[in-house]
């Protein structure tokens, strides 16, 4: 235990030494700084002293601690430590490994009286410290932000050390095992954003083609909302009836391109099931902190059935389950562990 405890100690004291630990807590202030200056009033937004009217956003729309929560799970978890920070995390991170092989010291730590697979365990949960540091300090930062700005105390903004450690884990253990195989710190990180890009791309695929299947259950044109003639009508109030043979063959082209979109679902879904949901796993936070029915309606926009498919859309993504999102995200990164760990153990380092 003595020896996990000092392994784990010099893991932590080696990133503590890394500039871009401190850089990334010094953005994070930076970014709840900015969090703090921007302000809701009856007529829109203010930021120190610049008013923006909005239509939108305004306290006859949401109340303050709403907007606030938006404002910390879209910027502040969906951009920041989302995206850039755990970016710059995978940066720092990405050598653990790399660094104990190519420079001799596993060397060291198989000569001692310790197992090769409690030496990978450490110096991997070494590397989800950096993020778990990070996280922690901003959301205990948001949370006074909101508590003092929004008037709300909301302790479900700490849901996101837990949310943002996992997805953070999910990239982290594909790094690892780059790392293990290729013994490159270069290799690995490029390697492991290039898999995060294919995952988010597959993750938007299945989300746009869901809409889209939305929209064709509500007989959405979108089309015809948005085409305007010369003379400012629009195209659906021409007054044209189309002919009930084009109106047969139209709808059995909506009922095969219907069942074409279903499909690509189905395989979208099913690919993405077994891959780690980082998307989701953001989405699980913004679901905790606001429901659907603390958002600003839609009554701007003035075709029902265009609301009525958002709508559908919305709630069929927020009735997807933890255990889907984190636990099958989870169950690839055990996979993903084994077999760094396998090679770990197995490979000579000589």
């Amino acid at each position: 235990m003595t020896q996990t405890l000092a392994i784990f100690y010099g893991a932590y004291r080696n990133l503590n030494s890394r500039k871009l630990f401190w850089i990334s807590l010094v953005i994070s202030a930076l970014v709840v700084a900015a969090f703090a200056m921007v302000g809701i009033t009856d007529r829109g937004l203010k930021i120190i002293t610049w008013e923006i009217e909005s239509h939108v956003l305004n306290t006859r729309v949401m109340e303050p601690d709403v907007f606030y929560k938006m404002i910390f799970v879209e910027v502040g978890i969906g951009v920041w430590l989302a995206w850039i920070a755990t970016i710059l995390a995978l940066v720092s991170t990405a050598g653990i490994f790399p660094d104990l092989i190519t420079s001799g010291s596993v060397d060291l730590y198989v000569s001692k009286p310790m197992s090769r697979a409690r030496l990978f365990l450490t110096e991997y949960l070494a590397g989800l410290l950096f993020v778990t540091l990070q996280v922690a300090v901003f959301s205990l930062a948001s949370f006074l932000v909101i508590g003092f700005r929004g008037g709300a105390w909301e302790p479900g903004v700490f849901v996101s050390i837990p949310l943002v450690v996992a997805l953070f884990s999910y990239l982290y253990a594909v790094c690892v095992l780059l790392g293990v195989i290729t013994r490159s710190t270069v290799a690995s990180l490029l390697m492991t954003l290039l898999f995060w890009f294919g995952v988010a791309m597959i993750g938007a695929g299945e989300q746009g083609v869901l809409v889209q299947i939305k929209y064709e259950e509500h007989k959405v044109d979108l089309s015809q909302m948005f085409v305007v003639s010369g003379d400012g009508v629009t195209a659906h109030q021409t007054g044209d009836k189309p002919k009930p043979k084009v109106e047969k063959v139209e709808g059995e082209s909506r009922g095969e391109a219907s069942r074409g979109l279903k499909q690509a679902h189905r395989i979208l879904y099913g690919i993405k099931t077994v891959l780690p949901k980082t998307g989701d796993t953001v989405e699980l936070l913004r679901r905790s902190l606001i429901s659907l029915a603390e958002l600003p309606d839609q009554s701007h926009v003035p075709d029902q059935r265009f609301r009525a498919a958002q709508r559908d859309f919305q709630e069929e993504i927020e009735n997807r389950s933890v255990a889907w999102v984190v636990g099958t995200s989870l169950a690839f990164e055990c996979v993903v562990l084994a077999l760094a760990a396998a090679v770990f153990c197995r490979r000579d380092f000589s």
